[in-house]
């Protein structure tokens, strides 16, 4: 299963500029690592007064990851980062229902995704409703729509939807690099 890392960066004022030029410049190179699947740049919009940058990285497995981020060429990237920006960075890998549909290129179409996400939902609304919902039908009506939701949406994400989207990966990125409504 590919790995997604989010990252994010908050940059000295000033260096903006500098700092994008630069981030270009290792995404690029990083692409020489074996384990990259891909990676996208999340700039503050403009106008605003933030100064935080975000990186979306996607890696073929954990073994590639920590390969990479143990790297010289990383190495370098965060010796030149530092000048750049203050704090440290932060890294969150994604799961669940986040990393659905994180795509290092363009995301899927929103029908493919549509039909991803009903091939969860249903079955697990369907299962639920025969077992939990039985259970809990005469509970007050807030309560039991709180619960079975809750455990519809931790279903898919923990357990459902990493189990669709692996078996249906290459369908939901075929087409991949077009522009999609």
């Amino acid at each position: 299963m590919p790995i997604h890392i989010a990252i994010t960066r908050r940059v000295r004022p000033g260096c903006e500029a500098e700092f994008q030029q630069a981030l270009l410049e290792f995404m690029q190179a990083s692409f020489s690592h074996n384990g990259v699947s891909g990676v996208s740049m999340l700039t503050p919009p403009p106008g605003s007064d933030t100064r935080e940058f975000g990186i979306l990285r996607t890696f073929h497995n954990e073994q590639e990851r920590d390969a990479f981020y143990k790297s010289p060429m990383f190495k370098g990237w965060e010796e030149r980062a530092r000048k750049l920006t203050e704090g440290e960075p932060v890294h969150r890998q994604l799961q669940g229902l986040e990393a659905w549909f994180r795509s290092p290129y363009n995301p899927p179409p929103r029908w493919k995704m549509a039909i991803a996400t009903f091939l969860g939902v249903f079955p697990i609304a369907m299962a639920l409703n025969l077992t939990l919902g039985r259970a809990i039908r005469s509970w007050n009506f807030i309560l039991s729509s709180a619960l079975f939701n809750a455990c519809v949406v931790s279903l898919l994400t923990w357990i459902v939807m990493p189990i669709i989207t692996g078996a249906l990966h290459r369908w939901l990125r075929s087409g991949e690099g077009k522009t999609w409504l």
